[in-house]
């Protein structure tokens, strides 16, 4: 199966694109826009989120670990 490669870091995830402006920031990983805040965000955006869930399966999920 061929997979196409992401675009260049300066275009947004397509996430980024549907949801409100004030839910957008960037990556985790590449400091791609994404859509990260409030519900359905999330801190990678979909080609950083990839080899996460490869590695941890669809299930992986985000705990805060702030105080």
């Amino acid at each position: 199966m061929k997979t196409t490669p992401p675009p260049l870091i300066t275009e947004p995830d397509p996430s980024a694109l549907t949801c409100p402006t004030d839910r957008v920031g960037f990556c985790a990983g590449c400091q791609r826009k994404t859509h990260k805040y409030g519900s359905g965000g999330c801190p990678l955006c979909q080609w950083c989120m990839g080899p996460v869930m490869k590695q941890w399966g669809p299930a992986v999920r985000y705990i805060s670990t702030r105080t």
